[in-house]
């Protein structure tokens, strides 16, 4: 029996703690397999997620590394949480979870979960490392995300999100710290994209290390086709008009690209296109507002079955994302069946195939991200169209696929270590 850890900061709460579930959820289909989860914030009780002592030291692990961010940017709250430095932590290696187990997977572990330190004692620790990347701080100083920023392909320093414009900032000093801590370990990377993978090959802490590229896994079993009008009657939403679902855990997030979502919706309109918006996730009733359509404002919905109503509801799945690594929120949409519309940014491009299970706009082009929308709904076989998102959702994303391409490298991992 395979023995795999999955650390990670939260059980549920965002996208990569969802992707981490799944994956251990995928790889406990595999007789092979035992996998559990090691987090500091549970979400929903279940046997195989273990939770690090959360008390009064963990809360202030994490003001700790949020105060340091804040007085190296001058006091200013000004992209607080688009960065980390992981100068704090606790230290895994103690526990009996960690003991048992043959594989160590880290995925996010940002905000307090692992220091460096804390890390460094995992990579020391003679157990094989699987290190997930959901977004690219593993190969920058600080930031999750470097946007046009290309200075972790050598080194990190005076940090656009941080005040001050000072050379040996914080992002020189943590990377740094990461580059003496990487050149003397091992452990193996997997990136969800290959636009992610890029990133780490052309990074100067990564780019010895072995990387390969896997997927996020989905539940087809819950994401999957269904009557969109018998799903329509079920959440009282109308069944003469289409709709179009937009989705984010916080939809107001800039990053989310919700001015570019206003503008289209503002082109429709003006073109007499008759639609109605699903808004999913916090901060609903704020877009609503926004958008020149009936909405209907869903909120944060928790459970996985009736958000995958939502999809299979919608006519189509539009995320005007800036910045996105392989969202769960795509692949979600093509295993209901539903086509999807995106910018040409991160991953995207990799899980919308352009005009055969959606469309891939121009980035940052509100024009061709509306053209998207209207060739979706003037579509005459929406029928191949749901077909050819389920296609590449079975296999590109399900729990099967994701599941053997991961047992495949501890296997050879393990093997390695002998």
């Amino acid at each position: 029996m395979l023995k795999i850890l999955i650390i990670s900061t939260s059980q549920m709460n965002g996208g990569a703690a969802i992707a981490a579930n799944r994956l251990m959820k995928a790889l406990n289909g595999n007789p092979e397999v035992k996998a559990r989860m090691l987090v500091r914030d549970c979400g929903i009780a279940d046997a195989a997620v273990a939770a690090i002592p959360h008390g009064v030291v963990a809360r202030l692990r994490f003001i700790w590394e949020r105060g340091v961010i804040w007085m190296n940017n001058r006091f200013s709250r000004n992209h607080l949480f688009e960065v980390s430095i992981a100068n704090t932590g606790f230290d895994v290696t103690l526990t009996e979870e960690f003991r048992e187990s043959d594989v160590i997977h880290i995925h996010w572990t940002q905000q307090g979960m692992l220091s460096l330190k804390n890390m460094k004692k995992i990579f020391n620790s003679g157990k094989p490392v699987v290190w997930t990347m959901h977004d690219m701080w593993a190969c920058t100083g600080i930031c999750h995300y470097s946007d046009e920023c290309d200075k972790f392909q050598t080194q990190c320093s005076n940090c656009r999100y941080l005040r001050g414009n000072r050379t040996k900032d914080l992002s020189f000093v943590t990377f740094n710290k990461k580059r003496k801590l990487f050149d003397s370990v091992d452990f193996n990377i997997v990136t969800c994209s290959h636009w992610l993978e890029s990133k780490a090959l052309s990074s100067a802490l990564l780019n010895a290390h072995p990387i390969s590229c896997i997927a996020n896994a989905i539940d087809t079993a819950v994401f999957k086709p269904h009557d969109r009008m018998e799903v329509r009657r079920q959440l009282q939403l109308p069944s003469d008009k289409p709709l179009i679902l937009f989705a984010s855990q916080k939809v107001t997030d800039k990053r989310k690209g919700i001015d570019y979502l206003v503008e289209a919706a503002h082109l429709l309109k003006a073109r007499n296109y008759d639609v109605e918006f699903i808004v999913m996730g916090s901060n609903a009733d704020q877009v609503a507002a926004l958008l020149p359509y009936p909405v209907h404002a869903m909120g944060f919905v928790s459970s996985v079955e009736k958000a995958a109503m939502m999809y299979q509801a919608a006519d189509m799945f539009v995320t005007p994302s800036l910045m996105d690594n392989l969202p769960n929120t795509i692949a979600e949409s093509l295993a209901c069946g539903t086509p999807c519309v995106g910018f040409d940014i991160g991953g995207i491009p990799e899980m919308i195939d352009h005009l055969q299970n959606g469309y891939v706009a121009q980035y940052k082009n509100t024009a061709d991200f509306t053209a998207g929308i209207e060739w979706i709904l003037n579509c005459r076989n929406k029928e191949a169209l749901g077909q050819a998102a389920v296609s590449k959702a079975l296999s590109s994303f399900s729990q099967e696929v994701v599941a053997s391409q991961h047992i495949e490298l501890y296997k050879a991992l393990i093997q390695d270590k002998r």
